[in-house]
């Protein structure tokens, strides 16, 4: 994924949602005003049959005819549409909680969370941060062992809030990580999520010693190094956060992340 929680964000923080849609809905937004605002960038035909889908269930077996339509709209949002990735999203959790499998809800949990800290816009952010929670809820009232789903959770909390959010939810989700790490301190997911939420919350050595420990034991884990990079970087050490961004840049082919670890580098010198 490319760095997905450092360099860049994966969805657009406002192509989805209009100035005027995002300041009416200053506080909260729900899964209509994501849908609507999403269907008015559609053509006449892409428009008709996204209707016809939303309206396929009938008689019958209705539970598997509405699951097969939300599979179908989660299709063609993903594969159809640019910039489409919110309500795709949307009808792969919808789908995930009809179908009520431990697996399919955790992957559905998992598309949100994996694009939480690059959304920047704060509206959408809580609403992601929601979708992940519930699906990651659900996900454990299946496999309450589950330290990996327990650890989305955590996450979910912590990078929902944001940097100017509540700072009692990301302590909370903190704390569901803590739970993981102090039982099993090899879990280097633990470890590593721990450290970004140490970044979210400003606990720069916090997170540094943790993010440490995930790239001693994964020399190759690019995201825990630039992750360690900068949090390095904003606790003002620049000569190592030059060293490990220099680590990182390393490991990736993709020209697009090395020319921004580069420029990133130069800011720093």
């Amino acid at each position: 994924m490319l760095a997905l929680y450092f360099f860049a964000n994966t969805i657009p923080s406002t192509k989805n949602i209009s100035p005027k849609e995002t300041a009416s809905t200053e506080k909260e937004i729900d899964a209509h005003d994501i849908l609507q605002a999403s269907k008015s960038k559609l053509s006449p035909g892409q428009l008709s049959y996204v209707n016809r889908l939303e309206n396929a269930v009938v008689r019958g077996d209705v539970k598997n005819q509405q699951l097969e339509s939300y599979q179908q709209l989660a299709s063609f949002w993903k594969d159809s549409v640019r910039d489409s990735f919110l309500p795709a999203a949307y009808y792969t959790g919808e789908a995930a909680k009809l179908e009520n499998s431990e697996k399919k809800l955790t992957f559905a949990a998992q598309l949100f969370l994996n694009n939480l800290r690059g959304q920047d816009n704060p509206v959408l952010k809580g609403w992601m941060a929601k979708q992940a929670k519930e699906l990651f809820e659900r996900a454990l009232q299946l496999n309450p062992d589950n330290d990996s789903t327990k650890i989305g959770l955590g996450a979910s909390y912590i990078f929902g809030s944001g940097a100017n959010g509540p700072q009692q939810e990301v302590m909370q989700g903190i704390q569901k990580i803590l739970e993981v790490a102090q039982r099993d301190s090899t879990n280097m997911y633990a470890q590593f999520m721990l450290g970004l939420g140490g970044i979210e919350s400003g606990q720069f050595d916090k997170a540094i010693t943790r993010l440490a420990k995930v790239v001693a034991h994964q020399p190759d884990n690019m995201e825990a190094i630039l992750n360690l990079a900068e949090a390095y970087e904003q606790r003002g050490s620049k000569a190592e956060a030059i060293k490990w961004y220099s680590e990182g840049k390393k490991l990736t082919g993709n020209q697009d992340l090395i020319k921004a670890i580069d420029q990133r580098i130069k800011l720093l010198q």
